[in-house]
């Protein structure tokens, strides 16, 4: 049976790859980054860095992986309140865990980024607002994947943005622009007939 402390250990070196890898990334190609490079910067040896990880393309799914669980689980803390809650402010949790991961989430969201991955951070959402925008058969299903495309890639774009201008507003201010500009789009849409 491990330790305690023997977690700890795994999560610092963990911790230690994972910054050493993304600092490597903000300055080149993760094809151009080498396993002895990661190791070098983390003070590691490489059996130490293969006992986690295959290589470095492990190394970013595992990191992909993480912030995907991370983000679900503040989605899914907004799904799981009643519609009195606060949306701005759940919201607004999500642009503070983007703040205090900006690094790693301004490389993996950013233009350069892996599309398959923003696509699955896009997925998240996908049913929840297509069963909104097909409420009272407002609109069709194929109306409402338009819809969710335009939305949801306009979202990320905002974020992009954000992360891209060093987080220049804050995550209050930009949660409640988000929140209006997609419940001022979807309340439009539900009044109207296209």
């Amino acid at each position: 049976m491990k330790s305690g402390k023997d977690d700890r250990r795994v999560r610092y070196t963990k911790m230690v790859i994972k910054e050493s890898f993304i600092h490597l990334l903000e300055s080149k190609d993760i094809s151009q980054i080498t396993i002895k490079e990661i190791c070098t910067n983390a003070d590691i040896n490489r059996a130490t860095f293969y006992s986690h990880y295959n290589d470095q393309y492990d190394l970013l799914r595992k990191i992909e992986e993480e912030l995907l669980l991370n983000i679900k689980a503040h989605l899914e803390e907004f799904y799981q309140m009643n519609s009195s809650t606060d949306v701005v402010m759940l919201a607004e949790n999500i642009f503070e865990y983007l703040e205090k991961n900006s690094r790693l989430c301004k490389l993996l969201l950013s233009e350069d980024g892996d599309f398959n991955f923003q696509k699955q951070i896009m997925m998240l959402v996908y049913d929840n607002i297509i069963d909104v925008l097909t409420d009272n058969n407002r609109l069709t299903k194929e109306d409402a994947e338009y819809v969710y495309s335009f939305t949801i890639t306009g979202c990320v774009g905002i974020v992009q943005k954000w992360l891209h201008d060093d987080i220049k507003k804050s995550p209050h201010y930009m949660a409640e622009m988000v929140i209006k500009l997609t419940t001022g789009l979807i309340d439009y849409l539900k009044t109207t007939k296209l």
